[in-house]
């Protein structure tokens, strides 16, 4: 990205089109740059504070160890935090461990050792280092006793939301794991001194930086004097119009940024704003600055302010020591109110006490997203439904009427706002009371056998509804259902009403029974109200792949259980072979598909056994649904930025396949196949020399370790056959490494 403009702003400024930054600073603040993975490294971050308290008497004692003190001065450029403590005797010993005796005569007295005090509050907390256009890096970091307990590190796209690893620059691919156990089990001291990694230089101050800021934030006695972490700080609004950057010192604010943002969520480039819009992003930027938060708008801009004012807070919560949000940033989901129909589901972001990302489903009675396949009304729905919650930055509190609803959704809107608010619940520091939200749930078994409906009130079952589904997977009416299954549906409903989980099989019945008490247990995990491992939803995933071709999982997952599967057989051309596959492998995918199914969660389905005849479709289908399995981790123990295995693509018109493996999360070698109309293997002695060239190019093993065109491939070449012939088989590298992307 270009550099943006920046003036100083006076209080006789004049206004002037092409200014977007506004600055109260002695010094004026420093432009934005685009960061690459060529500046990483050259650049530096401030690494934590220094927090100095004296007290002057007669004799001193210097403790390095010693905790913080009220009084504190902050320091960009220092590595580790030292904190000054003095001692008043007539008589001072001084020795390693800061043990001090007074005598007076020459008989010797002792006093005590008293235990030092531990200045952090435990708890969780959320912090980011110093912002650029690009995004920013931050820490959840997991503080008890004094020490970073756990810690998952962020880096944030423009929208200050964590983006995938592979998405990022490619010197971060190995650095998230290196710091991660650097950092675990650290003091805030020993955080401080942590080894930044290689090619990851400015990354890695900035994780340095947010964990001493959580631990600052900890502190059960903020320093005195500061209000804010200096440098400067981020804020998008949820709706992503706006980044605004604020600088501070530890007191007062220095000045204030704004950018307007695209479509794509990046900062719009200088060349590329009208005037118009460079007049108003001035405007709102002095504002900002002279009058925060009470911003006054210029009049028809209204929405265009309202946004950048809660950019503006976003960003001053960030910068803020005492940061008084209630809830913990992060990802979060939860149901609306469940009927025989189906339910609604939302998966929300928050950050900084607001919602900042939302995405709406509309499950059916199997508790399955039924996508575009819903309701006519609920789909058109969706989108306005989630402007709306953005705009609101979390649920609608008065949505209580039919007025608030998305017209022709009204039951859905209802229960997508509901959805919302029980997920933000989720995310609260100190939660409401009780494990499990009041109302009418749902949960199904994972096999879709049996649908209930609880009520719940108090953590407490008050009422049980169970429905029956036909082999077709929809529910029976009660009028259709038979003798014997009306008798079955009731001795299970008291079964469940007068001993829950704990209830017995019904004889002849087990199948039932088991199915009954799972959609019991799902029914009380939809209801819970904390955040389980895994996201919901479907994920497409393989096993490593041949010049065969690859086997294909689709896996759907809901509370960490397998509620879906489809298992195919895919050629060089990603076709699903069917009957035409190996007769033994076609005689297997029933079989693997049942136990898969039956074994439910990734423990289990890790332990079906192979299909005799077909051992490595087997064992690819196993990884292929470990793979999905990741994927959908909602915190992993570290970042990675692909699976390690081999993996096809193939490109738009299937003229190419390529498979690429994956060693150590990296992709470290390439193969290249081009087919013909009937997508078979073209023979290596009919390809063309333009053909040839690439593959040579592509095949050729780097010395670095990672394939040279692993990271943002191009096509490349010197003529334009090459250029043309590259430019398929890079959009078929580019299919591999997003299956093998986490």
């Amino acid at each position: 990205m270009k550099k943006l403009i920046s003036l100083t702003v006076c209080a006789t400024m004049v206004l002037s089109t092409f200014v977007y930054t506004v600055d109260m600073s002695a010094v004026k603040i420093d432009n934005i740059d685009v960061v690459s993975a060529a500046s990483e490294a050259a650049d530096t971050t401030p690494k934590t504070t220094t927090n100095k308290s004296t007290t002057t008497n007669k004799s001193t004692t210097t403790n390095k160890s010693t905790t913080n003190n009220k009084s504190t001065t902050t320091t960009k450029k220092s590595t580790t935090t030292t904190n000054k403590s003095t001692t008043t005797n007539k008589t001072t010993t001084t020795n390693k461990t800061n043990t001090q005796t007074t005598t007076k005569t020459t008989v010797p007295t002792t006093k005590p050792v008293q235990t030092v005090q531990n200045p952090y509050e435990d708890g969780v907390y959320v912090t980011y280092g110093n912002a650029y256009s690009k995004g920013t890096e931050g820490a959840k970091v997991t503080i008890k006793d004094g020490k970073v307990a756990d810690v998952e590190l962020l880096r944030t796209s423009p929208k200050i939301i964590d983006r995938d690893v592979r998405n990022n620059y490619v010197g971060l691919w190995q650095a998230y794991e290196v710091m991660q156990q650097g950092l675990k089990g650290k003091t805030r001291e020993q955080a401080a001194e942590v080894d930044v990694v290689s090619g990851a230089t400015r990354s890695s101050d900035g994780w340095k930086l947010s964990v001493d800021r959580a631990f600052v934030r900890a502190l059960k006695e903020k320093p005195e004097g500061q209000i804010y972490f200096e440098g400067e700080h981020m804020g998008v609004d949820p709706q992503g119009k706006f980044m605004v950057f604020l600088k501070y010192d530890a007191t007062k604010l220095l000045g204030v940024k704004v950018y307007p943002m695209d479509t794509n969520g990046n900062a719009i480039e200088e060349a590329n704003m009208s005037n118009e819009q460079a007049k108003l992003v001035y405007s709102i930027a002095s504002e900002l600055l002279y009058r925060g938060t009470d911003a006054v708008s210029i009049k028809g801009n209204e929405v265009e302010f309202t946004a950048a004012i809660k950019a503006y807070q976003d960003a001053e919560l960030s910068a803020k020591v005492n940061n008084t949000s209630k809830y913990i940033d992060g990802f979060y989901s939860a149901y609306g109110t469940a009927r025989d129909k189906g339910v609604e589901r939302a998966d929300i972001y928050v950050r900084n006490g607001k919602l900042v990302d939302v995405k709406l489903y509309r499950l059916g009675a199997n508790l399955i997203d039924r996508g575009d396949t819903a309701y006519a009304d609920v789909v058109k729905a969706n989108a306005p439904m989630v402007a709306k919650l953005l705009a609101n930055g979390g649920p609608v509190a008065a949505f209580n009427n039919d007025t608030d609803a998305i017209s022709g959704a009204t039951e859905s809107s209802h229960s997508w706002n509901q959805a919302v608010e029980r997920a933000m619940e989720k995310a609260l520091k100190t939660g409401k009371n009780g494990k499990y939200f009041d109302g009418i749930v749902a949960g199904v078994d994972n096999q879709s056998q049996i649908l209930l409906l609880l009520n719940l009130e108090n953590d407490k079952v008050t009422q049980i509804t169970l429905h029956l589904f036909d082999k077709d997977g929809k529910l029976i009416k009660a009028e259709n259902l038979t003798h014997e299954q009306k008798e079955v549906a009731e001795l299970l409903t008291a079964g469940l009403n007068e001993n829950g989980l704990d209830m017995k099989d019904i004889v002849g019945q087990e199948v039932l029974s088991g199915a009954a008490k799972a959609a019991y247990k799902d029914a009380l995990q939809n209801a819970s109200k904390n955040q389980g491992n895994y996201k919901d939803g479907a994920f497409t995933t393989y096993g490593d792949a041949y010049d065969k071709g690859t086997n294909r999982a689709d896996v759907t997952l809901r509370n960490g259980n397998i509620v879906g599967l489809n298992l195919y057989r895919v050629g060089v051309d990603f076709q699903d072979r069917g009957a035409s596959a190996y007769s033994e492998v076609v005689k297997a995918i029933p079989i693997l598909k049942e136990n898969f199914m039956v074994a439910a969660t990734r423990e289990k389905a890790a332990e079906v056994d192979v299909v005799s005849g077909a051992t490595s479709s087997s064992n690819a289908f196993s990884a292929a649904i470990d793979r999905a399995y990741k994927k959908a981790e909602i915190s992993e123990a570290y970042k990675t930025s692909y699976l390690n295995g081999i993996f096809a693509g193939v490109n738009a018109d299937k003229s190419v396949y390529v498979m690429v493996t994956i060693e150590k999360n990296v992709p470290v070698k390439m193969a290249v196949y081009y087919l013909d109309s009937k997508g078979k293997i073209k023979a290596e002695d009919t390809l063309s020399a333009d053909e040839l060239a690439v593959k040579k190019e592509i095949e050729t093993d780097t010395t670095t370790g990672m394939h040279k065109y692993a990271y943002r491939p191009a096509a490349f070449g010197d003529t334009e056959g090459v250029k043309a012939v590259s430019a398929l088989v890079v959009d078929a590298v580019k299919v591999a490494l997003e299956a093998a992307g986490r």
